[in-house]
C-alpha cells in the first residue's frame, strides 16, 4: 500500500507532539504501557457485555522484549486489537483517541477506567524511535494489519500475519548521539526501573525475560546466563488494598522503598473518598526532616496517579507550604489532565482533593498530640518551624487552621499547647503570658519571670526566633490576650501598689532624668514593682521588642531595627538608696552608676556591650 500522510493540519503538528509536548523522553514507555492496558480493559469490558466474547481474565498480560542487536523494543498485549479502519483512524490521525471514543460510547452503561484520552501518547515513541511498527488483530476479525511509520513523512497500513488477537508495537531506536544515549532503553535494568516508576500499578502483569548470571553446576569459576520470565509490576497498589490486611511493616517498607528514607515514618494516613471527586491517598509524616528540607532546593509535593499510572512525581498543588513535609501518593480517576498527561490543569477536582487532604493531615496531627505526645513532640521538633511559618505567612491568613498545633516550653519544664495553657490557667487570669530568649535555662533566669512564677502563672518560654512573630500574629487565643512580659506596663501589682509606684516615679523624676541623660540609648528610666530579687531589667516599648531586635539584626540582610528600651529599677532593692544618695551628693557618679546598671541589664538580655573598656573602667572606679 502506498504511503499515506497523517491527517493533521501540518507536519509541524507532529513535530510539536514529538519535541514539545513531552519534556521527558522516558515517558514513551508509560504511554505505550497505558495504551496496552486500555486495550485489555476494552476486551474485558466486551466480554462482560457480549456473550460471544469469551476470555479468561487471568490470561491478560503485557509483554516487553528487548533486542540489542536489532535495537528494538517490542511491547505486546492480548487486548481488543485494532482492525484496518481503527489503525487508520487511531494512528493515522494525530490527537484522535480510540480510548476516549470507547469511553464516550460506553460510559452511560458502566463506569470504565480507561487511562488514555487524547490519542497523542503513542507518538511520544518517536522521541526515541526512528521507526514504529504496529501489528494488530482485532477481536472478531480474520485479518491482521501492520501500521508502519518513520515519523513525519507518513505511514503505511498493510495486511500481515498474526494469529492471536491483540497488538504488538515494535520500536526501532534511534542511534546514540552526544546528547542522548538511546541505547540505555535496551538495558533490562532501565526498563525495570521505568515500569516501577510509572506503571507499577497497571492492573495487568507486565512481563519481560530477564537475564542473570549463575555459577554452572559443579563449577567454581564458570558462569552461565540464565533467562527467566519476570513480572515487573506490583499491579495492585498498597493504597487500594484492604486496610485490615495490611501490616504496619508493609506500610513502612512501602514508605522506605518509595521515598528513600532509612527511618520509619511517625504515622500514616490511609484514606479513600468517593463522591463528586473520588480518590485514594496514602500519606506519611516522616520522623525527621530530610537534609535539604529547610533549603531553597527542597521541592514539596505528593506523587499523583491517575488509575495507577504516575502522572506527576511531585504535585505541589496538593499540599500547602506548611504541610510540605508530608510524603505520599494520591490516585484519582477524576482529574483533568492536559494533553501530555505531564502537567495538571487547575481544576476544581484538584482543589477539592487538596482541601480534603489538608483537613485529614490536620486531624491526624491533632490526634497524635492528644494520644501520643512523645511522638508529637518529636514531630514538632522536626517540623514545628514550618507550622509556625504557616501561621504568620500571608499576614496570618491560615492562623486559625494551625494555632492548635503549636506547642511551647514553659516555666514548668513541660511543653504545652495554647489550649492546654488555657485549660490550666490560674483563676481569673485573663492573659496568656510569654517571654522570648535563647534557651529555657537562660529565660528562667531573667528578672521579669520572678513575679509571675511567684503568683503561680504558667509562662510560655519561646526559644525559637519565630515564636514572637507567631504569637504577635495570633494576638489572642480563646479571647485571652497573648502578652509578652518583657514589654513595658506589664504589672501584676494591685491597684494600691500601682498607685505607690506612680507616686515614687513622680517624686524621683529629677533623679530619673539625670539617669536618662546618661543613657541616650534608652527611651526612659523608671522604678517598677515587677522585680523581686533583681535590681534592674530592660523592657521594650512599642511593637519591636528586644528579642526581635536581636533576631532581625542577626539576619544576613541590610535591614536593621532598634527596640525602644526602658530601664526599670526594682523599687524595693537596696540599689535605690545608693541612687538617691548619689543624686544628692555626686551626680557625675550617678551618671556612671547608671551606665553600669544599664550594661548589667543589657548583659542579662543577651545584648552586646558597645564599649566594654569604658564599662571595665567604671566598675574599677567603683571598687577603689
Amino acid at each position: 500500500m502506498a504511503k499515506k500522510q497523517f491527517k493533521a493540519e501540518s507536519k509541524k503538528l507532529m513535530d510539536l507532539m514529538i519535541n514539545s509536548i513531552y519534556t521527558n523522553k522516558e515517558i514513551f514507555l508509560r504511554e505505550l504501557i497505558s495504551n496496552a492496558s486500555d486495550a485489555i480493559d476494552k476486551l474485558h469490558y466486551k466480554s462482560l457485555t457480549d456473550d460471544s466474547v469469551k476470555v479468561n481474565k487471568k490470561d491478560f498480560e503485557i509483554r516487553i522484549a528487548l533486542d540489542k542487536e536489532m535495537r528494538t523494543i517490542t511491547i505486546s498485549d492480548n487486548g481488543v486489537g485494532m482492525n484496518q479502519e481503527e489503525l487508520e483512524n487511531n494512528l493515522g490521525t494525530i490527537a484522535k483517541s480510540g480510548s476516549s471514543l470507547f469511553k464516550e460510547e460506553n460510559a452511560p452503561k458502566k463506569n470504565i477506567d480507561i487511562i488514555g484520552q487524547f490519542g497523542v501518547g503513542f507518538y511520544s515513541a518517536f522521541m526515541v524511535a526512528d521507526k514504529i511498527e504496529v501489528l494488530s488483530k482485532a477481536i472478531g476479525e480474520k485479518e491482521a494489519y501492520k501500521w508502519e511509520s518513520s515519523g513525519i513523512d507518513g505511514y503505511t497500513v498493510n495486511k500481515c500475519e498474526k494469529e492471536d488477537v491483540g497488538t504488538v508495537i515494535i520500536l526501532t531506536l534511534k542511534e546514540d548521539t552526544e546528547d542522548v544515549e538511546y541505547s540505555e532503553f535496551l538495558e533490562e535494568y532501565k526498563i525495570e526501573n521505568l515500569i516501577k516508576k510509572y506503571s507499577d500499578y497497571i492492573t495487568y502483569p507486565i512481563k519481560m525475560n530477564v537475564t542473570h548470571r549463575e555459577l554452572k553446576e559443579g563449577s567454581e569459576d564458570e558462569y552461565e546466563d540464565i533467562v527467566e520470565e519476570k513480572t515487573l509490576n506490583d499491579m495492585v497498589p498498597l493504597w487500594k488494598r484492604n486496610k485490615s490486611k495490611i501490616k504496619e511493616e508493609d506500610y513502612n517498607t512501602f514508605y522506605s522503598d518509595k521515598f528513600f528514607d532509612y527511618e520509619a515514618p511517625l504515622t500514616k494516613i490511609h484514606t479513600s473518598a468517593e463522591g463528586l471527586v473520588s480518590y485514594h491517598s496514602l500519606l506519611f509524616i516522616p520522623s525527621h526532616a530530610p537534609y535539604d528540607y529547610y533549603t531553597k532546593t527542597y521541592e514539596k509535593g505528593l506523587q499523583l496517579y491517575s488509575n495507577g499510572v504516575l502522572i506527576m512525581e511531585k504535585c505541589k498543588e496538593l499540599l500547602p507550604d506548611y504541610f510540605s513535609f508530608v510524603k505520599g501518593i494520591v490516585d484519582s480517576p477524576d482529574l483533568s489532565l492536559n494533553i501530555s498527561r505531564e502537567i495538571l490543569q487547575q481544576d476544581k477536582s484538584l482543589k477539592t482533593i487538596a482541601k480534603s487532604i489538608e483537613t485529614k493531615i490536620t486531624k491526624e496531627l491533632e490526634t497524635m498530640m492528644e494520644e501520643n505526645r512523645e511522638e508529637y513532640e518529636k514531630f514538632f521538633k522536626a517540623f514545628g518551624s514550618q507550622i509556625k511559618y504557616g501561621i504568620y505567612d500571608q499576614y496570618g491568613i491560615n492562623k486559625d487552621k494551625l494555632k492548635d498545633l503549636l506547642i511551647f516550653d514553659t516555666n514548668e519544664y513541660k511543653k504545652v499547647s495554647l489550649k492546654e495553657y488555657v485549660d490550666n490557667k490560674v483563676e481569673k487570669q485573663d492573659s496568656i503570658y510569654y517571654i522570648c530568649g535563647e534557651t529555657v535555662d537562660k529565660i528562667d533566669l531573667l528578672p521579669q519571670v520572678e513575679s509571675f512564677k511567684d503568683k503561680g502563672y504558667m509562662i510560655l518560654y519561646c526559644t525559637d526566633y519565630m515564636d514572637e512573630f507567631v504569637l504577635q500574629t495570633l494576638g489572642a487565643y480563646q479571647e485571652m490576650k497573648l502578652v509578652n512580659i518583657s514589654k513595658e506596663n506589664i504589672d501584676l501589682s494591685d491597684e494600691e501598689d500601682k498607685k505607690k509606684i506612680e507616686e515614687k516615679n513622680e517624686k524621683e523624676k529629677e533623679l530619673l532624668k539625670v539617669m536618662e541623660e546618661a543613657l541616650p540609648d534608652v527611651l526612659s528610666v523608671r522604678f517598677t514593682n515587677r522585680l523581686k530579687s533583681h535590681p534592674v531589667c530592660l523592657v521594650s516599648s512599642g511593637d519591636v521588642t528586644i528579642e526581635m531586635e536581636k533576631v532581625i539584626n542577626a539576619m544576613p540582610t541590610d535591614e536593621e531595627v532598634k527596640a525602644n528600651k526602658v530601664l526599670e529599677i526594682n523599687a524595693s532593692h537596696e540599689i535605690v538608696k545608693k541612687l538617691e544618695s548619689l543624686y544628692k551628693e555626686n551626680q557625675d557618679a550617678l551618671r556612671n552608676y547608671s551606665k553600669i546598671l544599664y550594661a548589667q541589664a543589657r548583659l542579662i538580655e543577651g545584648l552586646p556591650i558597645e564599649n566594654p573598656t569604658e564599662l571595665a573602667n567604671l566598675i574599677c572606679d567603683e571598687l577603689v
